[in-house]
């Protein structure tokens, strides 16, 4: 017999009664638009079931999920990290930056933050954990997962809307084959591409660049 091992259940610092905030960032690995974080704090007398993991989740329960939450949630704070700033900051501190904006987001104010991951950011102003697998153990960072997700992948969305020939929509910013093609076929769209990204330094050096196209308005 096949032992398997037991997830630990989170145990919450300040205890149950406290008011906590859950906090969790999508959009690392992609080449384009902005990481998006978000923060929730849950309401104890209105639970939601079905939490857990953005990526454990199909589109469609996501998008139930999101509207679920942001109906009954106490507060939901959103922010992001633009391009520009990955490539300032790396994308370790970015996601960090975007991870501060969500909190401060939030019209309610926690007593402590929990961070999906091993490090916490460093502008928080409230005590913060970090906890490990977070958004698979702790119900508020699994809110904040499925809101982050559903956020990004919108944007992705419009911008697929925007720009159809670069196949946003499907392939969601990350470096497939198809999309790689499709930067070199068109050219990298100014203010959406994350420069410092290996692949998108190495498209720049080869001076492929999209040129947009000038709207003038008659007076």
């Amino acid at each position: 017999m096949v032992k398997t091992k037991e997830t630990v259940p989170f145990v919450y610092p300040l205890g149950d009664k406290a008011v906590y905030a859950g906090t969790d960032e999508v959009g690392r690995g992609p080449l384009v638009g902005n990481v998006v974080a978000a923060a929730v704090i849950l309401d104890p007398d209105n639970p939601i079931e079905g939490l857990t993991d953005s990526k454990k989740l199909t589109e469609k329960k996501r998008d139930a999920l999101f509207d679920v939450i942001m109906e009954k949630a106490l507060a939901v704070g959103i922010g992001e990290a633009t391009p520009a700033e990955i490539d300032k900051l790396n994308i370790l501190w970015a996601s960090m930056l975007a991870m501060e904006r969500a909190v401060a987001a939030l019209k309610t104010e926690p007593e402590m933050v929990l961070v999906d991951g091993n490090k916490i950011p460093r502008n928080l102003g409230i005590p913060a954990i970090a906890v490990v697998k977070g958004d698979m153990l702790v119900k508020e960072i699994s809110a904040a997962s499925i809101i982050a997700k559903v956020t990004r992948d919108r944007q992705l969305i419009e911008l697929d809307r925007r720009y159809p020939e670069y196949g946003f929509a499907s392939h969601k910013g990350y470096p497939t084959a198809a999309h790689l093609q499709a930067i070199k076929e068109f050219g990298l769209i100014p203010n959406q591409y994350r420069c410092s990204y290996r692949p998108v330094r190495e498209i720049l050096e080869q001076g492929i660049v999209r040129v947009e196209e000038e709207i003038f308005t008659l007076s």
